[in-house]
């Protein structure tokens, strides 16, 4: 069992999953663990290997304050259940992990002005892209933690089987599409893989690289979705499909790359570890460009934020300026990307061939607002997309590119 300096509180969950609470609150509201300190609570959603990491790393941070003891509570695959209970019954934990700023923004605690006090080098350490993804309406609610954008992952061995040129980062489409149907026949395995019925939140880069999206400013989505622009992309992965060079897969399209049936597919820096273990000879590459555009991808984004209802909010505020410091960034390198130039510059990290990509791609994927940050009911009509996505990708329909957007815009 590992050492604990925190005093953990034990959850009695109810009906309403209420928790109950350790120490005691002083007058004003700030609540003190036993030995005078305040405590801070801190919600993650990971799990596992990945919880162990974080508690050595609020273990060193409880260490060195005598006025601060943090507790972590792991919530796993229920975050977002206990989240919004938490919310619904008054007992937020004082800071948490978030990416749904949209969902949640009401319960946060606006930090543009914690931001301001801590001086423009600050704010200007870490990529500026991530500060999109983590705002709401013009206000900021989380400090970036980490995030992955995504990259084209190509099997060196099928392309040297095959005697094609590895990918370049100036490849196209055009060239994508020439070497996946020239790997496609002279080895047997399909060139390009993608998925059948896509996550909406993901598939908008494709648009955006095109030059369109899935709604406008104000959330509207008559022609946009269904935009010339945005029929080009859906139709450029049908006819790959169709053309028998490439495969919508049920899941993301890492299965079929480590089993090495697929040559390529684009994906986040989560598979690289696998892929390591695996042994496989790999490369990645940023995403290929439509003709005369530049590439742009989609952010998986997570932010550290404070809860609105938190009295002790300054405590907090320390807390979060240590997670997300440099000395938390090295530690969970190969956990997640940092978002610090500071320390992506002292860890020689865009001298690694496999890391690069996801940094390119992210300084040219600013100034894009995901459809989800403009939609007021986004959760209803991601999953409208969905069905839509697998109406045109799913080989037992293969149905008209134009009438589904069509329709799909319609239904807004």
């Amino acid at each position: 069992m590992r050492k604990r300096i925190a005093i953990i509180c034990v959850a009695a969950l109810t009906g309403t999953m209420m928790m109950t609470a350790c120490g005691s609150k002083e007058e004003g509201g700030s609540e003190k663990t036993s030995d005078g300190k305040t405590k801070v609570r801190f919600a993650t959603w990971d799990v596992a290997d990945d919880v162990d990491a974080q508690q050595k790393l609020v273990d060193k941070f409880n260490q060195e304050h005598d006025d601060i003891e943090v507790v972590l509570e792991a919530y796993g695959s229920d975050f977002d259940t206990k989240l919004s209970a938490g919310m619904g019954s008054g007992d937020t934990p004082d800071v948490v992990y978030m990416w749904n700023y949209p969902a949640y923004a009401d319960g946060l605690e606006p930090l543009d002005e914690y931001i301001d006090k801590e001086g423009e080098e600050y704010k200007d350490n870490f990529y500026s892209t991530l500060w999109n993804y983590n705002s709401f309406d013009g206000t900021t609610y989380g400090i970036p933690v980490g995030f992955t954008t995504h990259a084209l992952f190509y099997n060196k061995d099928l392309f040297a089987e095959a005697g094609v040129e590895e990918p370049t980062d100036s490849w196209t489409w055009s060239d994508l599409q020439t070497a996946a149907k020239t790997i496609e026949e002279k080895t047997g395995q399909k060139g390009f893989a993608f998925q059948m019925k896509p996550d909406p939140y993901d598939f908008e880069m494709y648009l955006w690289s095109n030059g369109a999206a899935y709604c406008d400013e104000e959330g509207v989505m008559a022609g946009k979705i269904d935009s010339k622009e945005s029929q080009e992309v859906f139709q450029m992965f049908q006819d790959m499909e169709k053309d028998g060079y490439a495969i919508a897969t049920e899941k993301n399209g890492t299965d079929e790359f480590r089993a090495g049936t697929a040559a390529m597919y684009i994906y986040g820096s989560w598979s690289i570890n696998s892929l390591d273990e695996d042994g496989m000879n790999y490369g990645i590459a940023k995403i290929p460009s439509f003709d005369g555009k530049t590439s742009v991808s989609i952010l998986s984004s997570s932010g550290l934020s404070i809860s609105k209802d938190s009295k002790n909010k300054e405590a907090a505020w320390e807390f979060v300026k240590y997670w997300t410091g440099e000395e938390c960034n090295k530690a969970r390198i190969g956990i997640e990307l940092p978002v610090l130039n500071s320390v992506v510059e002292s860890e020689g990290i865009m001298d690694e061939a496999k890391y690069a990509p996801f940094y390119e791609m992210l300084e040219q994927s600013d100034g894009h607002t995901p459809a989800s940050f403009l939609i007021e009911d986004w959760s209803e009509v991601s999953e409208n997309l969905s069905l839509s996505f697998e109406q045109i990708f799913n080989p037992s329909s293969y149905m008209d590119v134009k009438d589904v957007l069509k329709e799909a815009a319609d239904a807004q």
